[in-house]
């Protein structure tokens, strides 16, 4: 990808309360022929350092007026809020830039199509921050469970972080990661079968739905959802809230596929350096105890002519796991590239649009009392109308 300087503006508005936001602002830093050219914030508070960590040249308050003057070729979005992506990503598909965004892609699934026929449209690449896809240990994961590792891959078992925003919003939040994977390893479902309740009762309109974060439509303190695979496989989620102990350092979040012949397992521990990927060789169920050893990972991706990554970053401008900033890298390496090939990103609009359909199809599901098939035909969101709100929003 010689011979042309790639212009990239970085869209991170510090004057939105969020979460802990996972360093795509930083995703570009290293990489030849990659230029920041704008950071976009509306909070003038401490730009200078601000600029400083993304590497930007110029600062913005409006993205609109700086993708008018500076014409980036990519666009970094960096709000884990939903619904600041579609006008985000039509002002950007307009100038022809390419995007990449944090996830979710969008708070409804008609939001997520009206974003993919904008990237169809105006034939940009976007690519959605689903790290996982770019994590050593996931796609190590992956191509043991296709090397037969573990036999005939029977169950994929997946939790969300169940703290104190479990259920309805660590799907959405959180969750988003753990149906990606679903998808990566296993194909997308064909139905799903799940039970969403709050305070012991099924959902109703009435019930406490405030989230922490302006999320948008969401419902319940307990999901529990079964997915039905092309290849046999069942996909579970599950997320309850006020379960997670800090204090004891357990992490919840996570994967496990058991299959035939043994089980593979990995955790989502942000505050970590590393967490490992685990293999037990037993073919009996997980209650009999199997042991478990540690995979070895070995790491085999090379950029050409980039700079060592700054993990001094970790744990200040991004959260301390290193796999944030080894994979936002991949990410955006990766987008580059599939604009020069003309391909698809590895983490797309498409698979992005899939794990929406997936979280309103559990509440479909809910409210049906049974399955419901994909793709779903009525791409309203079915907690339309519903009394939602956020202490954040």
């Amino acid at each position: 990808m010689k011979g042309k300087t790639w212009r990239v503006g970085v869209l991170k508005d510090t004057s939105k309360p969020m979460l802990g936001l996972h360093g795509l602002h930083v995703a570009c830093r290293g990489l030849p022929n990659v230029e920041v050219v704008a950071l976009v914030d509306s909070n003038p508070n401490d730009i200078a350092a601000k600029m400083a960590v993304t590497q930007a040249k110029r600062h913005y308050v409006d993205y609109r007026e700086m993708l008018e003057k500076e014409t980036p070729d990519i666009v970094i979005l960096c709000s884990r809020h939903p619904f600041d992506h579609l006008p985000q990503i039509k002002a950007a598909a307009e100038h022809g830039c390419h995007v990449y965004c944090e996830k979710p892609l969008a708070g409804s699934l008609q939001e997520a199509d009206e974003i993919v026929e904008l990237v169809e449209r105006h034939r940009i690449k976007l690519c959605v921050a689903h790290y996982a896809r770019h994590s050593l240990a996931f796609l190590t994961m992956k191509r043991m469970i296709e090397e037969g590792a573990i036999g005939v891959p029977l169950s994929f078992l997946g939790r969300g972080k169940e703290d104190h925003r479990g259920g309805g919003e660590d799907l959405i939040v959180l969750g988003t990661h753990i149906l990606d994977l679903q998808n990566f390893f296993f194909g997308p479902p064909l139905s799903v079968n799940a039970e969403v309740n709050a305070d012991g009762r099924p959902i109703d309109k009435a019930g406490n739905n405030l989230t922490v974060e302006p999320i948008g439509p969401t419902a319940g303190d307990d999901i529990f959802a079964c997915f039905r695979l092309a290849n046999g496989v069942r996909g579970i989620f599950e997320s309850r809230r006020g379960l997670l102990d800090a204090s004891s350092g357990t992490v919840r979040m996570g994967v496990a596929v058991v299959g035939s012949k043994g089980i593979l397992t990995m955790r989502f521990h942000d505050a970590a350096l590393e967490s490992p990927l685990r293999l037990s060789r037993s073919r009996g169920a997980p209650e009999d105890g199997p042991a478990f050893e540690d995979v070895p990972l070995k790491e085999c991706r090379e950029f050409p002519e980039a700079e060592p990554l700054d993990y001094a970053l970790c744990g200040t401008h991004i959260p301390t796991a290193r796999f944030f900033l080894e994979a936002h890298r991949l990410f955006f390496w990766d987008l580059l590239r599939a604009v020069v090939e003309d391909r698809q990103p590895h983490s797309n609009a498409e698979g992005a649009r899939l794990v929406q359909e997936m979280i309103q199809g559990i509440y479909a599901s809910q409210l049906a009392g049974g399955p419901v098939t994909f793709p779903l035909a009525d791409r309203r969101h079915p907690l339309s109308g519903w009394k939602t709100g956020s202490r954040l929003g």
